[in-house]
């Protein structure tokens, strides 16, 4: 995306110009969420890859965002993010 700029060509007197624009790249999951089943009481840990490891990254539950707490714990390294559910119960379905 740094690189879109106006760029020119010069041969002595003539001059030709264009102008570069770089589109960002769109970020995509390379790797989903997949269905997961735990026991009560259990920890669980929910994961996912994405194409671009400085794209943010929310999770959500009953369309809440979730945060860091006791109940979760959000992880985020790199192009991977977890979500750990601790002590899952059956309202954590």
């Amino acid at each position: 995306k740094s690189d879109s700029d106006t760029y020119t060509c010069d041969i002595g007197d003539a001059q030709s110009r264009a102008k570069l624009v770089v589109q960002e790249k769109p970020c995509i999951f390379t790797k989903e969420l997949v269905d997961t089943e735990v026991t009560e009481g259990e920890d669980v840990i929910l994961h996912c890859e994405i194409s671009k490891s400085d794209s943010p990254v929310k999770w959500c539950k009953d369309g809440k965002s979730l945060r860091n707490s006791s109940k979760y714990n959000i992880i985020r390294s790199g192009f991977e993010a977890k979500l750990v559910i601790h002590r899952a119960e059956e309202r954590d379905s």
